[in-house]
Order: structure tokens, then C-alpha cells, then sequence
């Protein structure tokens, strides 16, 4: 294990903090056994109480597992523990909806992008018999909320990137009653269901670049008619209107 001598004045959570990059950069995996106490703190060059409190810390992290009588293991990380404390630093500032709008932006084009490349036929045949559906409940006066979900879903099941979908998904939940309240003005139910559309054909014929420009421009038009033209976020960005 390539470690560097601990030179902080709070000592263990410099340990804490070398062992977690080695965790995130894949130096250290799921099941992986760190060494004893006694060497860790050799190779630190501290005492085995900053070593100790230093596990313990970690533990209570969730990242290792101290195991009486076998030693300390590295614990599988699952996606929803890295992304539950992103979820909860929205809902904490849930009035911050064009950020919430821009890290739309930032991801869902992404997304699409990779559902381009990455789709099966069965994940393209999932997303037309979404948007049939909605075409149903659009043309029966309704506002198609459940399929609309449904579509951003499977574009990021077809995107292959669990730890993205996540993200998005999140940001999504947060946004629900913003999309809800656009989906119930005039005549935007069957742009959003037209903006799906594009955005499938794109996916369906291999267009990376064509999938991620409809879902830019199906977001943007949703951002504008929550935060009007004029909104924060569209202002500050300097972006046209939708």
C-alpha cells in the first residue's frame, strides 16, 4: 500500500481521508483486508490510537467493517449510498429549483446520449410503448405526468450508468410538482409528448449528438414555462428561450 506519512494535526482524519481516495480511486476494493493496526501505524508513522479511532470513523462511515478476530475490511459501497446524501442536500435547499433545473441540463442530455449508443431493441420498444401511452392520455385530456416519468426512466435504464441515473433520478423526484404544474398548462402536454418523440428517434437511429440536443431542448422548454423567460437560472445563463 503505497501511504504517506501523517503530518495533520488531527491525525486520524488525515488517515480517514488518505483510505477513502484510496476507496474512491479503486486502489482499495469491496472484501479487500487492511493490513493490522500495527502496520498501518508503522506505514503512517503514528500511533495505533490514531489508527484505531481513525477504523473507527470509517465504520461509522459505512466504508470498512471491523471484523473481531479477522480484522478490518472494505465494505461494497452500493450507488444509493454515494448518491442519498446529494438527495438529501437538495431537499434541504428545495427552493433551488434552477439549480435543481441546471443539473438537469448537465446530466439528462448525457443520458440520452449514452441510451443512444448503449439501448437494446427491447429498451427502444419499452420507450415507444411508453410514449404510446402517453399519447393516449393526451389525447384524452390528461396530462400524462406518469408516462412522462416513466420515459425519462428508461432512457436512464438504456444509458447503462447506474450512478448518473441515480443522480438524475433524485433531481427528478425534487422537481416532480414543478413538472406536474407545467404539464397542466395549455397545449403542453402534446409539446412534451412531441419533445419525447424526437428525442426516441434520435436514440433509435444511433444518434448520440441528436438525442442529447432534444433532450437539452425538451428541458430548457420546461425550465422556461417554470421559471418563465426571464427566470433566475435562464437569465443567468445567458440561455435563449425554449
Amino acid at each position: 500500500m503505497d501511504l504517506a506519512p501523517i503530518k495533520s494535526t488531527r491525525i486520524y482524519e488525515e488517515i480517514v481521508r488518505q483510505v477513502k481516495a484510496m476507496i474512491a480511486e479503486g486502489r482499495l476494493k469491496g472484501g479487500d483486508r487492511l493490513p493490522p493496526e500495527r502496520d498501518l501505524a508503522e506505514k503512517f508513522v503514528v500511533s495505533r490510537t490514531s489508527v484505531r479511532e481513525a477504523l473507527r470513523a470509517l465504520e461509522s462511515l459505512g466504508l470498512v467493517e471491523i471484523r473481531p478476530g479477522e480484522g478490518t475490511f472494505v465494505r461494497e459501497v452500493s450507488i444509493d449510498a454515494l448518491v442519498e446524501p446529494l438527495a438529501l442536500l437538495m431537499v434541504s435547499q428545495r427552493e433551488a429549483i434552477g439549480e435543481l433545473f441546471e443539473a438537469r441540463r448537465l446530466l439528462e442530455p448525457s443520458l440520452a446520449a449514452l441510451a443512444a449508443t448503449r439501448a437494446t431493441p427491447e429498451e427502444i420498444h419499452e420507450m415507444e410503448r411508453i410514449l404510446e401511452e402517453q399519447a393516449k392520455e393526451v389525447a384524452g385530456g390528461r396530462t400524462g405526468l406518469q408516462q412522462d416519468a416513466q420515459f425519462h426512466s428508461a432512457i436512464g435504464a438504456a444509458a447503462h450508468n447506474r450512478a448518473i441515473t441515480r443522480i438524475a433520478h433524485a433531481i427528478m423526484d425534487l422537481l416532480t410538482q414543478s413538472r406536474e404544474d407545467s404539464l397542466n398548462m395549455p397545449g403542453r402536454p402534446t409539446r412534451s409528448h412531441e419533445d419525447h418523440r424526437r428525442v426516441l428517434a434520435a436514440i433509435a437511429r444511433r444518434d448520440p449528438d441528436g438525442a442529447r440536443r432534444a433532450m437539452l431542448e425538451h428541458i430548457e422548454a420546461v425550465e422556461t414555462l417554470v421559471l418563465g423567460a426571464d427566470g433566475t437560472s435562464s437569465a443567468r445563463h445567458g440561455r435563449r428561450p425554449a
